[in-house]
């Protein structure tokens, strides 16, 4: 798969092969984490890339700090089990 975004050295470092979830449609999203060493400050990040899907539509890269990871989770989660409760989304947001 064709790269969208910067490889750290902490990429695939801790031998997990878990860090890819395919969608149905075929979109391959990976999870990593990549570090950027400016001047002896480092700064870590959590990468989302969304590959393309099986029309070749091509996909996106995005860069979080850990708090908008966070973020991203609990939003995903909820979700998640909202859909799996059949919940009517619009009833809770108004």
């Amino acid at each position: 798969m064709a790269r969208s975004g910067p490889v750290g050295p902490l990429d695939g470092e801790d031998g997990h092969e878990d860090t890819c979830v395919v969608t149905t449609c075929g979109r391959r999203i990976a999870v990593r984490r990549i570090r950027l060493a400016p001047a002896g400050r480092p700064i870590g990040r959590v990468t989302l890339d969304v590959g393309a899907d099986r029309g070749g539509e091509p996909g996106v890269w995005a860069s979080l700090t850990s708090a908008e990871a966070r973020e991203l989770a609990r939003m995903l989660l909820l979700n998640a089990d909202l859909t799996d409760s059949g919940a009517d989304p619009h009833r809770l947001h108004g």
